[in-house]
């Protein structure tokens, strides 16, 4: 009886999931207030008046009809955002995904019991796979913790998204294929895809019943490298997935119209709990200097990525490890999750295996072998090359700066991520002359599939302060007081954007409205001070914290002349990431970076001096 008590009080993952908060609209009027107050780094005086007068002229006339029209929409729905978001953000968008859109980063356990070592890539990979198929059993049995902050649960739909999910491009909108199910649901598929070499196999990670142990895994993954390495390559269809999305749709329509064998085989991809990569190359990496393997990971070759798989475990030949992640189905909190859970049984068991070597007799991998003719080995390799042509063309910039970490930013009472924030706001000033117009990740998980908002940490406070930090004759009083109002600032900000008090998705809904009703774009969103503060998705510096677990990635910049930002904060060092095009001539992401950490001295030393 006792036993059966403890069971029923243990939380399941989903079981909040009924009772989340619906996601809320905000006040017209404190978004515009929140806007324009976002607007005024980016605008003179006269700019800024214009754009005062355009606001007011929305909040009396167009806007408030629209915004009337999104409560009625938000009374239908728990989410009134999450198909618009999904679809504007992700599904609608036609430039190549793989390398516009998707996140990837290094797994961190080449710091501790697995620096690089040839010849290792296979028996890790058995290992390293074996811990991502127990979270993947953990999900079906709903076993993973549920998220909370203080004693409030979150929403945790996103972890749904992360095993058996895949993008399906389409001619002008792309669709989220999901064949996950918990166990209390039904049957939920149990193989997993190999690309290595340009091909692709097949193979069931359960067998009479139970999971496949390492010593299991590892002989199929050796049966696969042997036959790729010691074979011709195949034609890599994966490359496909790189390509812009309506060309990928074509060409994936043109396969299946080939062979509607092909049809099954891709769907099998689709399918798959996860696809597992095997790279040749063996990238540099240090505790210190994670650049080539972030870019690796990142831009490698796309003939062993499948680009819209919402997990691609990547293994290097020298027994590094990454994932590349499309983005569309969930955030890279989940990611994160999965990868520090991997690391810490990596090392409680000392980055070995531990358990019995027999290996039963289990069936082979199976090769997913394609019809394919000459039209799509042209479209592979037109694919291909356009990929490595843009991939060519970013530079990434990823360091741990291990002078300090968070253990001494709180003990300055400075919040970390906002110190990180306004170390960033201070470098890009320095380096271009000028405010950044800025987006940072707020999370919205607190309501019913809630994803994100956005935090716009180019406040007028933290361009005061990095004005006085150029300036010779500010005191260092008065530098230090400007920096903690840009602190408080921002940290009000993050509180109002996690609370659904943010103002841009509100902003997106009511143009979005505005579409739907065939209206014309209203003034606000034409206005070239929504652009120039970064409206419509045009922010210099597009930023994420990742968190405070050993866990690192990298996203490309929203903009041409803009950075790519994600870093991680730990007790004794901040790890970040940064990407920049090479072929814009102004940005440039190794000096970006070298000013990031500058900034930390900087900060630290205005503390210091507090007593002045």
């Amino acid at each position: 009886m006792e036993n059966q008590l403890a069971k029923s009080n243990e939380e399941r993952t989903f079981q909040y999931q009924d009772s989340l908060p619906s996601l809320p609209v905000p006040s017209l009027e404190e978004s515009l207030k929140k806007y324009l107050e976002s607007v005024k780094p980016f605008a003179n005086e006269e700019e800024y008046k214009k754009t005062e007068e355009i606001v007011h002229k929305f909040q009396s006339g167009i806007g408030e009809k629209l915004h009337q029209k999104l409560l009625e929409r938000a009374k239908g729905k728990r989410n009134w955002l999450e198909e618009w978001w999904l679809n504007v953000a992700y599904l609608d968008v036609r430039i190549p995904s793989q390398l516009n859109v998707n996140f990837a980063g290094p797994a961190p356990h080449f710091e501790h019991y697995w620096p690089p070592k040839e010849g290792t890539q296979l028996e890790r990979g058995s290992i390293i796979l074996w811990h991502n198929l127990n979270y993947w059993q953990l999900l079906r049995k709903e076993k993973v913790p549920v998220h909370k902050v203080g004693n409030t649960p979150l929403d945790m739909n996103q972890f749904r998204m992360l095993f058996s999910t895949c993008k399906v491009p389409g001619i002008t909108r792309d669709s989220i294929m999901n064949y996950f199910r918990t166990e209390s649901e039904g049957r939920s598929p149990n193989h997993i895809v190999v690309l290595c070499r340009g091909r692709a196999f097949v193979f069931d990670v359960i067998h009479e019943g139970c999971l496949i142990t390492p010593p299991e895994l590892l002989r199929q993954l050796m049966y696969i490298h042997k036959k790729c390495h010691s074979e011709p390559d195949g034609p890599g269809i994966a490359a496909l997935t790189s390509e812009e999305r309506t060309r990928w749709a074509k060409a994936r329509e043109y396969l299946i119209g080939l062979d509607p064998e092909n049809l099954t085989l891709l769907e099998k991809v689709q399918s798959s709990l996860l696809v597992y990569s095997m790279e040749d190359s063996s990238p540099h990496v240090t505790p210190e200097d994670y650049s080539e393997i972030t870019a690796a990971i990142f831009i490698g070759d796309p003939t062993v990525r499948w680009g819209d798989k919402s997990y691609n475990l990547i293994s290097f030949s020298n027994g590094v490890f990454g994932c590349n992640c499309d983005h569309a189905p969930f955030d890279a909190m989940v990611m994160v999750n999965v990868s520090y859970y991997v690391d810490e049984k990596i090392l409680q068991n000392e980055g070995r295996w531990k358990g019995s070597e027999k290996v039963r007799d289990i069936p082979l991998p199976e090769e997913l072998v394609f019809t394919v003719d000459e039209k799509v080995l042209n479209d592979i390799n037109q694919a291909k090359a356009q990929y490595l042509r843009e991939a060519s063309d970013l530079q990434i910039a990823a360091y741990a700066f291990t002078s300090f970490g968070k253990k001494l930013t709180k003990k300055k009472m400075l919040h970390p991520d906002t110190f990180i924030q306004l170390a960033l706001q201070l470098a890009y000033y320095r380096l271009h002359g000028h405010p950044g117009c800025c987006y940072e990740t707020a999370m919205t998980r607190y309501f019913y599939h809630g994803r994100t908002e956005t935090v716009r940490s180019c406040t007028v406070e933290a361009v005061r302060w990095c004005q006085s930090m150029q300036d010779p004759s500010a005191t260092l009083h008065e530098r230090q007081q400007k920096m903690l109002q840009a602190f408080a600032k921002h940290n009000k900000m993050m509180k109002d954007c996690s609370a659904g008090k943010g103002f841009d998705r509100h902003l997106l809904g009511l143009s979005l409205i505005a579409k739907e009703e065939g209206l014309p774009v209203p003034e606000l969103f034409t206005d070239p001070l929504f652009t120039k503060s970064g409206g419509g998705g045009n922010f210099v510096l597009s930023t994420s914290l990742i968190g405070y677990l050993r866990v690192q990635g990298v996203v490309v910049p929203m903009v041409h002349n803009g950075y790519g930002f994600f870093y991680h904060i730990r007790d004794d060092r901040f790890v970040v990431a940064c990407s920049a095009w090479k072929s814009c001539p102004e940005t440039d992401a190794e000096k970006l970076v070298q000013l990031i950490f500058c900034a930390f001295h900087d900060m630290i030393q205005l503390m210091n001096t507090a007593h002045l």
